[in-house]
């Protein structure tokens, strides 16, 4: 027996026997992902086959390293209900994608299956969790390991292994279209849930790769997308090495130490290196500092978009793999690896190393082993009362409550007449974002579904939309401000959209392309803003809704923080829902009627307007007051912001550690902060502790506050807790001028609050 074929060995001899029977054709065959997944078969009726043209790509490579988007189903790639792959039917075509493979190539390599996971698994049926900046705003990591678990076991029951997930991005301009992916503008905020996502998807060792419900996380993008200039899409990054490792670099070092075993490269550039060209981070950073040991993949198309830089593929395809790109997407490059070695543009040895990192995951995944997947599975694990119960909550604690003046929600169930206005008030797509799959007839809750199903059975509850997201017509005005005339209260539901519809133009990367042009589209790739104002007509309806004189609760549905100065200095109820997911109307409903007391707090600011961008909370300290002759600079809503129908009250702030040294520091030790936190309240609610620091005296410039912990508790009315935080080196260190991480002496401010505003503080000092 080969020794590659022998389980009972460790997988690092199971590599290198493989490698070194494997020719050069073969070893550029793993290094491939050039085809769409969803060309490989074909559907009639019930039946599926594979096509000719992956029967070709097979070929081409003596096997094939990784395919592509199996189960996706969106526009983009024009998979319906009608001509997808059924649930039922997945891990079986699964399975037969991984026979022919095997038993088609001379060496049996079992392919790699990779499938978009940015809010759950993008294919049919598969579970929609909210987008990652709702997802940011629960401020709960654990709940989303959980999410990201159930995606996972989605996944790997239909026989993928790869999930391609957003977690790397910071957002930082909001005018870019991929906002909705973010999980907010703080990079350690961020980092805790890309750790939870990791765990959720992988597991919290190795060992279980091999099971039933995990897969390996490919981690995206890296790196310092959010900073793209101009907020366009796939805009260089400005920024120098300090700013990259103080906000930009936390989360993938985060994923690394989590156990990470794949991550994306970017589409940008920093400081005028494409990321796909950037041995510094791919190489040095990424696997000389943090010890990674998994795969590189690139970006759609991206290998390609080097000819920028060397003016051919081959040379491409080289600059990338000695750059630390280990398996391509799409592009052309990669495909012409085995000339490149011809030709003497690239040695062997970086062939070699990109196949040994390939080839280890296909083994640590257990594919050599047990390459096909249980065809029972898809159906209990896809359809399961978790991923419902998981979803809920998720959107649930999401919502952030902005603004309640005068107490005017929770609205009362027994009103008369309610009226549910808006672009977004019954329309499940634009409450899902951008990667999504289409949605059967009956799935979800729409912001009007869920409160005609709170509602008590003697209200009425009247629908207008009144007008589009980016439309101009005023058309259903009148029909709008009919329905709010005739209500007790109107709630008027609107915001943005992701949606893509079948009509959409999409760029050779399945980037919409929007322009100038009807579509309704104001957020996701491809589709940035200059203006953040919400489009269209909608603040215009707003006005004449209030007209009326009806009390108004606006809902804001949304893939990036819009400015909305009118609409908070005019309205007294503001909640934003983002795109809460399938199940985000009926956690909508149970926010406005108090069935739900809303936790959320924003994990990113609110600007006033595009024009004083950027506005994120921790900026670097001026030494004196930001401000505007013509505009306030600080933001509309800031950073942590989120209100509750309770009320919570901080105390007894003090530092249990105050002689430690910066020896004892960068040993190990930690400084520990307490605070005490009561419900003084009349009903139970959901706090975020939020713990910030300001280091006032340093050898480099620090930032006005930077986030160093948070807590989401549960209280009850009148309960307390004390909560601990622990402040060692990762915490307390910086990068000082020699770009050193380190820990310095001086004095430490603390604050301790509900948001990066509203907080109580002490200090302490950190000896020599």
């Amino acid at each position: 027996m080969d020794k590659y074929k022998d389980r009972t060995l460790d997988i690092d001899v199971r590599v290198d026997d493989l490698l070194s029977k494997m020719t050069l054709k073969e070893k550029v065959g793993q290094l491939n992902q050039k085809m769409f997944g969803w060309k490989a078969y074909r559907r009639n009726g019930d039946k599926i086959e594979l096509t000719d043209e992956f029967k070709k790509a097979v070929e081409f490579g003596g096997g094939m390293g990784a395919l592509y988007g199996l189960f996706r189903a969106d526009p983009w790639s024009e998979v319906t209900f009608d001509t997808g792959i059924p649930v039922e039917k997945s891990a079986q075509v699964a399975n037969m994608i991984q026979q022919y493979v095997i038993e088609n190539t001379r060496l049996g390599i079992p392919v790699l299956i990779s499938e978009e996971c940015p809010h759950g698994h993008q294919a049919l049926d598969g579970t929609m969790f909210p987008t990652n900046i709702g997802i940011g705003c629960t401020w709960n990591p654990s709940l989303y390991k959980e999410a990201m678990s159930q995606a996972a076991a989605e996944i790997r029951a239909r026989g993928g292994n790869l999930a391609l997930v957003s977690l790397l991005d910071i957002l930082r301009d909001p005018r870019w279209g991929r906002s909705e992916e973010c999980f907010g503008e703080d990079p350690y905020h961020a980092a805790k849930m890309t750790a939870a996502a990791v765990k959720g998807l992988q597991g919290e060792s190795p060992e279980e790769l091999q099971g039933k419900d995990k897969v390996v996380a490919i981690m995206k993008h890296f790196c310092a997308q959010g900073a793209a200039v101009g907020g366009h899409n796939a805009a260089p990054a400005s920024i120098g090495e300090r700013e990259l490792r103080e906000i930009f670099l936390p989360g993938m070092k985060a994923g690394v130490e989590a156990g990470a075993l794949g991550c994306m490269a970017a589409y940008n550039e920093i400081d005028g290196i494409p990321c796909h060209a950037n041995k510094k981070l791919l190489t040095d950073i990424l696997r000389g500092e943090w010890g990674f040991e998994g795969i590189v993949m690139a970006d759609g198309t991206a290998i390609d978009r080097l000819l920028m830089l060397t003016g051919d593929y081959e040379s491409a395809a080289a600059l990338a793999l000695t750059s630390g790109v280990d398996i391509s997407l799409w592009d052309i490059a990669f495909t012409r690896l085995e000339q490149a070695v011809e030709s003497g543009k690239v040695s062997e040895e970086y062939i070699d190393r990109a196949v040994r990192r390939v080839l280890k995951v296909k083994f640590m995944l257990g594919l050599f082993d047990n390459p096909y997947t249980d065809e029972k599975l898809a159906s209990q694990v896809v359809y399961s009362p978790r991923a419902e119960k998981i979803n809920l909550q998720l959107a649930r604690e999401s919502i952030v409550l902005l603004k309640n003046e005068d107490n005017i929600l929770p609205i009362d169930k027994k009103l008369k007449k309610i009226a549910v206005i808006g672009p977004n008030a019954d329309n499940l797509y634009n409450q899902l974002g951008d990667y999504t799959a289409p949605q059967r007839k009956d799935t979800g809750f729409t912001v009007l579904q869920g409160i005609k199903a709170l509602a008590s059975p003697q209200t009425e509850v009247i629908y207008a939309k009144g007008c589009g997201i980016r439309d101009m017509s005023k058309e259903g005005f009148q029909e709008a401000i009919d329905a709010a005339k005739e209500a007790d209260i109107a709630v008027v539901v609107l915001g943005g959209t992701s949606a893509r519809d079948f009509n959409t133009v999409f760029d050779i990367n399945g980037a919409a392309i929007v322009g100038r042009d009807p579509s309704e589209m104001d957020c996701g790739e491809g589709v940035d803003l200059a203006d953040l104002e919400l489009g269209g007509v909608q603040v215009e309806l707003l006005k004449e809704i209030k007209k009326t004189g009806t009390p108004v609760v606006v809902v804001l549905i949304q893939g990036r923080p819009h400015a909305i100065p009118w609409i908070a200095e005019n309205c007294k109820a503001i909640l934003c829902g983002w795109y809460p997911g399938t199940e985000g109307g009926r956690a909508i409903a149970e926010v406005l009627f108090g069935n739900y007391n809303p936790s959320g707090k924003l994990s990113v600011s609110i600007p006033r307007s595009s024009a004083q961008l950027p506005v994120y909370y921790n900026h670097k300290d001026l030494g004196s007051s930001i401000s505007y002759v013509d505009m306030e600079a600080t933001p509309l809503y800031h950073f942590g912001h989120g209100l509750s129908y309770t009320k919570f009250k901080y105390s007894r702030l003090e530092v249990l550690d105050n002689s430690l040294t910066v020896k004892d520091i960068e040993k190990g030790k930690n400084i520990r902060v307490k605070v005490t936190v009561e419900n003084i309240g009349q009903v139970a609610g959901g706090e975020v502790v939020q713990l910030y620091i300001k280091d006032q005296e340093a050898s480099v410039t620090r930032r006005v506050k930077e986030l160093k912990g948070f807590r989401k508790i549960f209280l009850k009315p009148r309960e307390k807790k004390d909560v601990v935080f622990s402040l060692g080196k990762e915490e307390l260190g910086l990068w000082n001028r020699d770009m050193e991480f380190c820990v310095e002496a001086g004095n430490v401010k603390v604050f301790v609050g509900s948001s990066s505003k509203d907080y109580i503080e002490t200090s302490f000092k950190i000896h020599p």
